[in-house]
């Protein structure tokens, strides 16, 4: 019995109580694991939504139209147009445009980043600090003291202390795992936002190229008609000179002249517009792009063949598509997500650390202070219909995006239909209107030399060119169509944006100087995204993709 009672009155070492201190805060930090295997996830879980697509195109049977998948990341290629090859090139580099949606993307990892991270604990902070303390001796308690003690006691102290802090919200009801969720979605809507900007990019690019192409055209028509025109002027001179004609055929040829050179400047004004559009998509500041363009040169001749697959892949192909999947998968988590502030939140948590009323010892055993909690609860309760009323907004914008999704599936149908029967139909008029042209050009020929010969009057000559200029001004014109309907065609079919496919999203000069102002870790690594994401990344999918930094 002796030797027990000495046993149990020998002090006890400060590790061995810090030992049994941190042995029962890992007991109490376990508990989060015996309820989370009976936690459950709120909300519903995301069912890609159904949308209704026909079987075929309408103009599948057209013999240019074939119902059957091709490759689209470079559909450009088609037009066999070095030139606009290197456009887009330099557009998808340099487009300022798309570098933001780039940015965008880092933005969305690094909220995934934060998502994954609460579903850990919330709070953990180390903190410490010095105090300096005196109390008065003529207040309480002091001042209630004989005189002779007050005299004695000692009013003023030095407090030194250090401590960690945790807590630890668990998620019973899912409602963090909702937020990888959301951000898995968020992070997936934004590549598609990036893919979709690609395919506007590559189509505006071809499209400006195109209007530059048929503005040159229209020009050249133009000026040729000014040449024509001007020898039915000095015809009309020469014969009112010597007296077989009247001043007013002189005065109407010269009428026609002018109007026609008065279309030259607006046609350059135009071709300058549209060359300082295509200097902002190239990322570059508006300037004379003649030299980059090499010159005047033809319309792009349409092919003889257009692949267009059938309606169904564009649920796949379209990013602008994926966009509204992504947008709404990441609503749909949203309502777990509101739907949790409804029931109780468990926590654990507590604080450990050392205080002492001077620098000596502070990390003894004896200094040690400290509580924890292993199970805590706070439950919103009495708040008047607002979580109930947050559940219904969210649930009510979910299915928003679901019918958004639908609308947008039926106007990508569309798209790709004005943009088929545009291209077959524009070809149809472009041949009218080629033949038209033939025939006005030699009707003014013979017109001029029936004049030149006195066997005409001038009005017939006068009608004759202006229905020239107009024919091969609207022949122009026509010919640039085909070409904007087949862009149309191959954006609708969301062909483009596989080219940026195993290429770096944002230059390098651009990830340096992000790299040098703020600490990014392994995220500004190689910034390539993958060949396709047909739905939100998931599991082993997040970690490879996007590799949350502590």
């Amino acid at each position: 019995m002796l030797e027990i009672e000495r046993l149990t009155l020998l002090p006890v070492p400060p590790w061995r109580k810090m030992i049994s201190v941190w042995a029962r805060a890992l007991l109490f930090l376990m508990l989060p694991a015996c309820l989370l295997i009976s936690c459950t996830t709120l909300g519903p879980d995301f069912i890609k939504p159904s949308a209704s697509v026909e079987k075929n195109w309408a103009e599948t049977a057209d013999p240019q139209i074939k119902a059957e998948a091709a490759d689209y990341s470079t559909w450009w290629h088609v037009l066999n147009d070095p030139v606009l090859d290197n456009l887009i090139t330099m557009a998808c580099k340099q487009n300022l445009s798309l570098r933001v949606a780039g940015l965008r993307i880092l933005e969305a990892r690094a909220i995934l980043g934060i998502a994954v991270g609460l579903q850990y604990p919330q709070t953990q902070n180390v903190s410490g600090g010095y105090a300096y303390q005196k109390s008065s001796k003529n207040a309480p308690p002091l001042s209630e003291l004989p005189d002779y003690i007050r005299d004695q006691a000692n009013t003023s102290a030095d407090v030194f202390q250090a401590g960690f802090n945790a807590a630890w919200e668990l998620d019973f009801w899912g409602k963090f795992r909702r937020g990888v969720e959301a951000a898995d979605a968020g992070l997936a809507a934004s590549i598609a936002s990036y893919d979709t900007l690609l395919v506007l990019l590559t189509a505006e690019v071809s499209g400006a190229y195109v209007v530059i192409r048929t503005l040159e055209q229209r020009l050249e028509f133009a000026r040729n008609n000014v040449e024509i025109q001007k020898r039915g002027l000095r015809i009309a001179e020469v014969l009112f000179k010597g007296g077989e004609t009247s001043e007013l055929d002189v005065q109407q040829a010269r009428s026609l002249l002018h109007n026609t050179q008065s279309t030259i400047p607006v046609l350059e004004i135009s071709v300058r517009q549209a060359q300082n559009g295509l200097c902002v998509l190239l990322g570059i500041p508006p300037s004379d792009l003649s030299e980059r363009l090499k010159g005047p040169a033809p319309i792009p001749g349409a092919p003889a063949e257009v692949a267009v697959g059938i309606p169904a892949d564009l649920l796949r192909r379209r990013p602008d598509i994926r966009l509204a999947e992504f947008q709404a998968a990441a609503q749909g988590a949203l309502i777990g997500v509101a739907e949790a502030d409804l029931y109780p939140h468990f926590a654990i948590g507590g604080s450990i650390g050392f205080a002492v009323g001077n620098s000596n010892g502070i990390f003894n055993g004896d200094s040690l202070v400290g509580f924890f909690t292993p199970f805590s609860f706070r439950w919103d309760i009495f708040n008047y219909g607002r979580i109930k009323n947050n559940v219904r907004v969210q649930d009510a914008r979910f299915e928003q995006l679901l019918v958004s999704y639908q609308n947008k599936v039926l106007e990508a149908a569309r798209e790709v239909e004005n943009g088929l029967v545009g291209f077959i139909r524009t070809q149809q008029q472009e041949k009218y209107l080629a033949d038209a042209a033939r025939a006005a050009d030699r009707a003014t020929q013979i017109a001029l030399l029936q004049y030149k010969e006195g066997l005409t009057d001038y009005t017939r000559v006068l009608n004759t060119q202006q229905l020239l200029v107009a024919q091969q001004d609207t022949l122009a014109s026509s010919r640039g169509d085909i070409i904007r309907y087949l862009i149309a065609v191959y954006k609708s079919l969301g062909g483009g944006w596989e080219s940026r496919v195993g290429k770096d999203i944002l230059p390098a000069k651009t990830l340096d100087t992000m790299r040098k102002r703020t600490d990014w870790g392994d995220l500004l690594g190689t910034i390539s995204l993958p060949a396709e994401m047909e739905q939100p990344p998931t599991g082993k999918e997040v970690e490879l993709f996007n590799k949350p930094m502590w």
